[in-house]
């Protein structure tokens, strides 16, 4: 049987997750029969000298979990805002089991970012804290000589440990044995219906299995509806007590504001970034708006860095902190900037573009107003945002086509095959394919072993019902955002009751309930400077430098390095098809089922200031990248776009004064295989399929030697380019130049 208790919290956001400070800034009346029982005496002291406050007291539910794990041993749920003192439950409870002789805590914690702020937030409080993930290699050994010398109160691990088999098979045990209470932080990642789609936790699962029966669990989130309160309950067990609060957030003011296009909405930041509250995040929805958002407003004089998947994990740390430390005004991140990164001043939030539910826009926002009275949010919606969001919904998911090759491939080698390896054997990216391995692995299809991945035997089938439930559940929270993007009604109110939040209610704050708190205005000068940026044309095209592994099981006879006579030299793209300016006119040419017609005036002028800049060079690149002058064109055979890239290459022919040479051409049918396909296949697909023609090979003698410039129009893996460039080489051309209009991703 599940119990569940609804707990509603009256005390305003003036905390901290990590510094355990929800239950260290009020005094509240101990539960009834509470104060005089040697658990809560013991609790109550150990929670004021966690927090160095003599007058602290539990918020409603805090004692209510802690007792229930301590004394009854049980497993419990705990659903409550962010800020409420999740962290300040489980310290509490792992300093009483430690004194009573149990052994330490293992909690599992999904980001590095929540994993520092634990840490150093338990040693300032004398719990001694540790953890072992991808970022602290170097410490692992001294971290078990303290687990084996009992020194240790609290282990931090990640949900990737779980799935290691070195960790699993020579550390897990051990754990298991000894652990006092198991910890599962963000646990709305292990339902189906949290949203993010992580295999990683479905492991926990298993771990909860074989714990004794006798050890308490304890599952927070701040964000789950009854669906996935429904789904963790089951996965905990039987007998669950679930302590759930209201989620409204008394200190945050909501508000949309809806403008025509990108250049408005980053003229609106140009315009209002000073007059926000504080220091805060603005969020955007791909790592290329991060990064251009973050270059507008730092050349605007703004104080703000950038903080995406792309950043280097020191200088994430870095970001981290000057933001911490009110030492810039922003940082401009992707959701890579989430769960656990805790900031208690944290001014203001601002959405450029909309998340793709509800569960995660709470998330987000609810980094901020934890430890003041008051917080801004503001949501400015875009119109590209439900391609966006629908192209990372499809990513995350796997296909039984590639669940069946994967499974084949494994069979057939007999023996354990590294990641690399199997990319000669499927065609998956990296990523998607290190996705599918750890579904499989979960399900017991397939196990980690030293060397690689190997075949279990084991029967598996795709659980198709259960992917396409989960499709229609982001397509609902999708609509979901919409409608709370247009409702009339209180932001709070929806967001909250959208999670099933039983004390839903008008906040009267926002937006909707007490009027426009924020500007609409842009300013012209504002406007120009962001449609200037966004009208900045040209990023590098980094060369292919290695041939992919295992080549030879696909027929190409090439392996290692690509030898210097065969390479492609450094070229130019327009834009990225995620960049917030030319990114949409280019997708809208490379949309399905768009007519293939001649390069508009416009986006032949940007891509001639492009050859401009880069045959002027700069600081980082020599002039042509070191190539020189390209003496003539030539440009790609396109199946889809012939009138776009030839009428591309004549406009920059006649523009540059250099001559077109014509195309290459296609042979035995012209590449194979699809966009996303990993790099093994793709350069198979390509290989000896583009070639040069005789009339193209004669008018390469007039020049020979001489760099030429290769024009696409849509370069992805870049093997096409790849395989052209080492044809065009071949054939006598000197270094091989290529420009490009679009990159995918």
């Amino acid at each position: 049987m599940v119990e569940n208790r609804n707990a509603t919290l009256s005390q305003t956001d003036t905390d901290s997750d990590a510094d355990f400070g929800a239950a260290a800034s009020f005094a509240q009346p101990s539960p009834p029969g509470g104060s005089g029982t040697g658990t809560h005496s013991q609790a109550l002291a150990v929670l004021r000298e966690l927090v160095g406050n003599p007058g602290a007291d539990f918020h409603d539910g805090q004692y209510e979990a802690i007792e229930a794990l301590v004394d009854g041993g049980r497993r419990a749920l705990v659903v409550q805002r962010t800020g409420w003192g999740k962290s300040a439950v489980y310290f509490v409870a792992s300093l009483l089991l430690r004194r009573r002789g149990a052994g330490p805590t293992l909690i599992v914690s999904p980001l590095l970012a929540l994993m520092r702020d634990q840490v150093a937030a338990a040693a300032r409080a004398g719990v001694r804290a540790v953890a072992i993930n991808s970022a602290n290699q170097l410490e692992w050994d001294t971290v078990r000589e303290q687990l084996a010398a009992d020194q240790v109160d609290v282990l931090l691990v990640s949900p990737e440990r779980l799935t290691n088999p070195s960790f699993r098979e020579n550390q897990l045990p051990e754990l298991i044995r000894r652990t006092g209470l198991l910890v599962i932080d963000e646990a709305h990642c292990i339902s189906d219906w949290g949203h993010d789609f992580r295999p990683d936790y479905r492991r926990i699962a298993d771990l909860i299995e074989q714990l004794p029966d006798s050890v308490p669990v304890l599952a927070t989130t701040a964000t789950a509806n009854s669906r996935v309160v429904h789904d963790i309950e089951e996965q905990l067990g039987a007998g669950v007590l679930t302590i759930r609060g209201a989620l409204g957030r008394d200190s945050l003011r909501l508000g949309v504001l809806a403008l025509p296009d990108a250049r408005q909405r980053l003229g609106w930041l140009l315009t209002h970034l000073s007059d926000l509250p504080g220091s805060g995040i603005i969020y955007t929805l791909t790592v290329s708006a991060a990064e251009d958002t973050a270059r507008l407003l730092a050349e605007a004089g703004h104080e703000v860095l950038s903080y995406t998947g792309r950043t280097d994990p020191a200088d994430r740390e870095r970001a981290e902190q000057l933001l911490k430390d009110n030492q810039v005004k922003a940082l401009v991140a992707t959701s890579a900037l989430g769960m656990g990164f805790d900031k208690p001043d944290l001014g203001f939030v601002v959405h450029l573009g909309a998340p793709s539910s509800p569960v995660a826009y709470y998330q987000q926002v609810g980094r901020a107003g934890r430890g003041a009275a008051n917080a801004d949010v503001l949501l400015l919606p875009g119109s590209e945002d439900r391609d966006i969001w629908q192209y990372f919904a499809t990513a995350s998911m796997p296909s039984e086509e590639k669940a069946a090759a994967v499974l084949t491939a494994l069979a057939d080698a007999g023996s354990a095959v590294s990641t690399v390896a199997l990319e000669a054997r499927v065609d998956l990216r990296r990523t998607p394919l290190e996705l599918l391995l750890k579904v499989l692995s979960v399900d017991g299809a397939v196990e980690r072993v030293g060397g690689g991945w190997r075949s279990t035997g084991r029967p598996w089938v795709y659980d198709a019902e259960r992917y396409q439930r989960i499709a229609e559940a982001r397509v609902d929270e999708q609509d979901s955002m919409i409608i709370y993007q247009d409702t009339a009604g209180c932001r709070m109110e929806y967001i909250t009751s959208v999670l099933d939040d039983e004390t839903a209610h008008a906040c009267g704050r926002c937006d909707n309930c007490a009027g426009q708190w924020f500007p609409a205005d842009v300013a012209a000068d504002a406007t120009n400077a962001a449609g200037q940026t966004l009208s900045r044309a040209g990023g590098v095209l980094e060369p292919r430098l290695q041939w992919p592994s295992g080549m030879d099981r696909l027929g190409v006879p090439v392996k290692g390095k690509i030898k210097p006579p065969e390479a492609l030299s450094e070229g130019r793209v327009l834009a990225r098809l995620t960049d917030l300016g030319w990114g949409g006119a280019l997708r809208t040419i490379f949309a399905a089922g768009a007519e293939d017609r001649p390069v508009d005036p416009a986006m032949l002028q940007a891509c001639v200031q492009v050859l401009r800049e880069w045959g002027t060079g700069d600081s980082r690149t020599a002039g042509w990248s070191g190539g020189g002058r390209p003496a003539a064109i030539v440009s790609m055979p396109s199946r889809s776009k012939p009138q776009l890239v030839e009428s591309l290459a004549r406009g920059i022919s006649d523009i540059g004064r250099i001559p077109y040479l014509g195309a290459l051409q296609l042979a035995h049918g012209g590449p194979t295989g699809s966009r996303g396909g990993n790099s093994a296949y793709r350069l198979a697909g390509v290989w000896d399929r583009v070639v040069v023609g005789p009339e193209l090979e004669a008018a390469l003698g007039s020049i020979q030697g001489q760099s030429v410039m290769l024009i696409d129009d849509l370069a992805d893996s870049r093997w096409t380019l790849t395989v052209a460039g080492r044809a065009l080489r071949q054939a006598g051309a000197g270094a091989v130049l290529p420009l490009v209009l679009a990159q995918a991703g």
